[in-house]
Parts: structure tokens; sequence; C-alpha cells
């Protein structure tokens, strides 16, 4: 399966951010997700953060297993500017999605959010529930060229909580 070029992996993980500034546009945390067809250029569908057990992540994956077959799937590529919490890796796992780029780790996001109630971060991180399955989803990230813009949407929105 081939890889995505990195002009193509920044243009997704700058959409990414920008579903996840619809996110807050409708009163929810910053967290937005991209699923990219096969031809790393066609956008199947985009997921702004819901809630606490709907994340942009879960959410995109749980949709897509509902409307493309696992084989489709697992040629497609998930955008995300943070890495997928374990609960998203899990549902990424499970949809059969085959490839995750992720833009800045959950222990950087741990750092933008402290020790805030609204995103008790988990210390488990997409690689490590990844490699306990059965099947190699391909992780590319973190992505130095998308941290400091990621970095500055989290601190601006946890820090007016």
């Amino acid at each position: 399966m081939k890889s995505p070029a990195p002009e193509q992996i920044l243009k997704f993980l700058r959409l990414s951010n920008t579903v996840a500034e619809r996110a807050v546009a409708l009163g929810n945390h910053p967290f937005g997700a991209v699923l990219v067809g096969p031809d790393h250029e066609t956008i199947l569908m985009t997921q702004c953060n819901i809630d606490t057990v709907n994340h942009a992540e879960s959410t995109l994956a749980r949709n897509a297993a509902s409307n493309y077959t696992q084989e489709y799937l697992w040629q497609c590529t998930l955008y995300t500017a943070v890495e997928p919490c374990c609960m998203c890796a899990g549902t990424i796992y499970w949809a059969n999605i085959g490839r995750v780029v992720y833009g800045m780790t959950e222990n950087r996001l741990l750092e933008c959010t402290g020790n805030h109630s609204e995103n008790p971060t988990m210390s488990v991180s997409a690689e490590y529930v990844f490699s306990h399955g059965q099947k190699q989803i391909e992780l590319i990230g973190p992505i130095a060229e998308i941290d400091a813009e990621t970095i500055a949407m989290q601190q601006h929105f946890w820090q007016k909580r």
C-alpha cells in the first residue's frame, strides 16, 4: 500500500484542525478527523468531536464501517492532528482502517490540557493499542510541521476553560 506524500499529509492534517475548529464552534472540544480514500486525494468523510465518548476519530471510524467495506477501508487513511486515544485507536482497529496519520502525540496534548477534568488524558499510545492487535495498521506520526499550530489551537481552547 503506497503511503501518502508529505504535502498530502500536511494538507489533510491541517484539514483535521479546520474540522476541530468546527467542533469548537459547535461547543465541543477541538478535535477533528478526516478519512481519505486509497488515491490519497478523495475526502470520504470528516468528523468533529461530539462529546467525551463520541470522539472525532471513533465516530468517524464507526460511520466509515457502516458505509464502506472492510477491504476498502483497509486501503484508506484516517488523519487527525492529535494522536488517537486508546478508545479511538481500538475503534479504528475494529473498523479496519489501514493507516492513521497524526500530528502531535497524546503526551503533547496532556501538556496542553494539564489536569483538566474535561479531558482526563490516558497515557496509552495508539502505537501500543495497534501493536496488540493481529493486523498491522500503519501509523505515521508525529509530524513536526503541524505541531506548533495544533498546540496553539489546543492551548488556546484549554486555557479558556
